[in-house]
């Protein structure tokens, strides 16, 4: 076999080898982001299922008359903004800036003056 088909050979293998090796760190960091979206998904799920039973305590531990009370109260307010402080209450962003994102670090001054300004229209 001739020197100069070895050497030819041994860069075409080289040059698989690279593209095999790119190929292989792309579906590295789509595992990862799948992971890290398995674990934010775990964790809105688990919250979602804690606002869940606690509305369901509340619910059933809440009088008669109170209840009466906070159903005019969110006729008052109007369901569009009933819908919007029940989603920031379960962790999601209501203001323009983030929409549906999740919160991550506590409390959206956009959010809050969101819901401050609504408050305030009804």
């Amino acid at each position: 076999m001739d020197k100069q088909a070895i050497l030819r050979q041994v860069a075409q293998v080289e040059e698989q080898m690279g593209e095999l090796y790119k190929e292989l760190g792309g579906l590295k960091e789509r595992i990862v982001e799948l992971l890290e979206e398995n674990t934010r998904l775990l964790m809105e799920n688990q919250h979602l299922k804690e606002l869940q039973e606690e509305n369901e305590e509340s619910v059933a531990s809440c009088p008669q008359e109170e209840k009466k009370t906070n159903q005019k109260q969110l006729d008052k307010k109007g369901k569009g903004y009933n819908n919007l402080a029940q989603l920031y209450e379960e962790g999601f962003h209501i203001c323009n800036v983030h929409y549906g994102r999740i919160r991550s670090e506590g409390d959206c001054l956009f959010c809050i003056a969101f819901l401050n300004k609504s408050t305030k229209e009804y």
